[in-house]
């Protein structure tokens, strides 16, 4: 079975929404929650941005971005290891057809020695994560904050609408019919996907 790596940066990096999204449920098993590695990263040549009027975020290249010189060149967020094909089409149902999802190189981040010499940056790895393909104008200037979101908004993420979709995707693909009318995936991944069903 083939394991998938990707980099997450908005809602996602939240556990309990990670896990609804890719198990169905706020609360996995052991051996789910097992299955998964999940490290600090950051993504160098990118800047998170607000969507306008949505609590999640997304990401562009810096050098498309027109915001100003101050804001940020890298995004902080999170590696996740182990992702099944199963996983990975529940994550492009969630993302919808807003993102694209890409492969990048990010590097895992750690705390510094404990001498004030900052972060240590580990090597380079490859991943995937989704990119903000449906307009600049959507977005707003300044920086999506996770520490906002988890103090005011994470509570009605818990079981929201959007998890509905991956849910039906889900048993829709099970039955062989796939209800997003194959926006999440090409025609090969979703054999992938089924073989891992």
């Amino acid at each position: 079975m083939d394991l998938h790596s990707a980099f997450f940066y908005g809602t996602l990096m939240a556990p309990q929404v990670l896990h609804r999204v890719i198990y169905g449920t706020i609360t996995p098993t052991p051996k789910q929650k097992s299955s998964l590695t999940i490290r600090p990263a950051i993504l160098e040549g990118y800047s998170r941005r607000k969507v306008r009027g949505c609590d999640y975020p997304a990401i562009i290249p810096s050098s498309t971005s027109s915001t100003n010189l101050e804001e940020s060149s890298s995004v902080r967020g999170t590696l996740v290891t182990g992702l099944s094909a199963r996983n990975v089409y529940r994550l492009d149902v969630f993302e919808g057809d807003e993102y694209k999802r890409q492969k990048v190189s990010v590097q895992f981040i750690s705390p510094g020695a404990g001498d004030g010499s900052g972060e240590l940056r580990g090597k380079a790895v490859e991943a995937e994560t989704y990119v903000w393909i449906d307009g600049e104008e959507r977005l707003e200037e300044g920086e999506w904050d996770f520490g906002t979101f988890v103090r005011e908004k994470l509570g009605r993420w818990v079981g929201h609408k959007e998890y509905l979709e991956v849910d039906e995707a889900v048993r829709g693909l099970e039955d062989g019919v796939d209800p997003t009318g194959g926006r999440a995936m090409g025609m090969a991944e979703k054999e992938v996907v089924r073989s891992a069903v």
